[in-house]
């Protein structure tokens, strides 16, 4: 966690000199992003967010609001934002090339396989590969509270997730429980190649804890988690290491 406690961060990521993120709580702001001492000098780029999978490959900031759900870049000084209140914030980063990613993953976005989509277009830009890759997976619904209908399960089942693996059947009749989390887990590790030590997760509820906002349990369209990630400068990274 921060040191204002205001957005959870991982510790291996914190281990990588040229990078900054962070998985926002409850009371980070917009305002607190430019208060932040590590954050101040960047520029931010947020999305319309749709639900998609739809992703952009940025070399600087965009002339005009970009409407989808990733974003990818190896340009220094650019603040990825994701924004969610249920969905799974996931960033991706490429170690080798100096390349970051960050992804909107609700459900609809899930299924339609939009990392396929963000590991592609890391691919084409910078050949990335996957044994180069760490993921972070960030708060979201947790599977014992997040319910769905049958739609979603046949939706999931017609992409060729494993249902077993991450749906659980619901007392409810046609109903079950997704495992938002471990959906994405499984398509990272089964259809994209990552290794799972490199796969970093922080295991809370959007749902269950009060001081991380949950569109099912406060049906507050406004309230969001700011998550972020972006490439320092290296002039800030050589200051960094000297200091």
């Amino acid at each position: 966690m921060s040191k204002k406690e205001k957005y959870l961060t991982i510790s291996r990521l914190k281990k990588i000199p040229w990078l900054v993120h962070g998985f926002g709580l409850a009371s980070f702001t917009p305002e607190d992003l430019k208060e932040d001492g590590k954050l101040a000098s960047f520029q931010t780029v947020e999305m319309k967010q749709e639900h998609s999978s739809r992703v952009y490959y940025l070399e600087g900031p965009p002339a005009d609001r970009l409407a989808g759900d990733g974003l990818v870049t190896g340009a220094e000084g650019l603040l990825l934002i994701i924004k969610t209140a249920d969905c799974l914030p996931v960033f991706l980063i490429d170690i080798k090339n100096r390349v970051v990613a960050a992804v909107h993953c609700g459900w609809r976005s899930t299924y339609l396989e939009i990392l396929l989509a963000t590991v592609n277009l890391m691919k084409e830009k910078f050949s990335s590969q996957a044994e180069n890759l760490l993921a972070a997976l960030g708060p979201c619904i947790e599977k014992d509270c997040y319910e769905v209908g049958l739609e979603i399960f046949e939706n999931f089942s017609a992409a060729g997730f494993k249902t077993d693996f991450i749906f659980w059947p619901s007392r409810n009749q046609g109903r079950f429980y997704l495992d938002l989390r471990k959906a994405n887990w499984w398509f990272l590790v089964e259809r994209l190649g990552l290794k799972p030590e490199n796969i970093f997760q922080l295991n809370q509820c959007t749902f269950c804890q009060p001081g991380l906002h949950s569109f099912r349990r406060n049906k507050e369209k406004s309230l969001r988690l700011i998550n972020f990630i972006g490439i320092q400068p290296q002039l800030m990274v050589n200051r960094a290491v000297n200091e």
